[in-house]
């Protein structure tokens, strides 16, 4: 009888710890295959073109009197928006900005400026926008000739804009994720493992650059500069693997 009460109770313990020793092996399996992860970088690539151009230059005169050259940048302003309207573009879509003046100090014989006036600086900004971005380059070409008329205008280049950039936005980096999952796939098959579900995901910055360009930036790389511009998305993933 004695035996008998003893060795009920020493089987359910056996049983007890053997069911143990196989859950805790179950959850410890299941815990290290869950650990076991593997992050791949995707990428997507798309061309674009800008579909919109803006160009700025600057019109200066120089006089000894400060009124003459008040007038004569009152003379050659038309003369500017008289040049851009032969390629299209009318006195409406001309931006003028604030006229600035400011004097210009003769120098002493030690290179130091004097309290005595020179000549009198002044000069006047413009702006012109529209969307023929082929309009604004042509005229970015050849605003300089003004000179030939004795007309002073400083062009800055040309910024070239994709404004529907938020139409293709999510579209690129949906692209990017499809690739890192592609390549976390490939390496696990090549590893002789299965690709399990996704851990985590950051999307990187998003870099537009001229076409063929290597040019990037770890805050994003908007370019301006280019027409035909080339649009980057990377998302960096995580994947389990089994």
């Amino acid at each position: 009888m004695n035996k008998n009460n003893l060795f009920l109770p020493s089987i359910n313990i056996a049983g007890g710890i053997l069911l143990s020793v196989i859950v805790f092996s179950f959850v410890w399996k299941s815990a290290r295959t869950s650990d076991q992860t593997i992050t791949v970088t995707g990428s997507a690539k798309m061309n674009i073109t800008a579909d919109f151009g803006m160009l700025s230059g600057t019109l200066t005169v120089r006089n000894k009197s400060a009124k003459n050259a008040f007038r004569n940048l009152n003379r050659n302003m038309p003369r500017v928006i008289k040049f851009l309207s032969k390629y299209g573009f009318k006195k409406d879509d001309i931006e003028l900005f604030t006229i600035n003046n400011y004097p210009i100090y003769k120098m002493n014989d030690k290179g130091y400026s004097t309290q005595q006036i020179q000549a009198y600086n002044y000069s006047q900004r413009i702006k012109i926008e529209s969307d023929d971005v082929n309009k604004i380059k042509e005229i970015s070409l050849a605003i300089s000739s003004l000179v030939e008329d004795g007309v002073n205008f400083n062009v800055e280049p040309p910024q070239y804009l994709y404004t529907k950039l938020h139409h293709i936005k999510i579209d690129i980096q949906a692209k990017a994720a499809a690739n890192a999952m592609l390549r976390a796939e490939k390496i696990a098959k090549a590893a002789g493992r299965n690709l399990g579900p996704l851990r985590k995901a950051r999307m990187g910055v998003i870099q537009i650059t001229p076409r063929n360009s290597i040019s990037v930036s770890d805050y994003g790389f908007n370019d301006t500069s280019s027409i035909e511009k080339e649009i980057t998305a990377v998302v960096n993933a995580s994947f389990e693997i089994q």
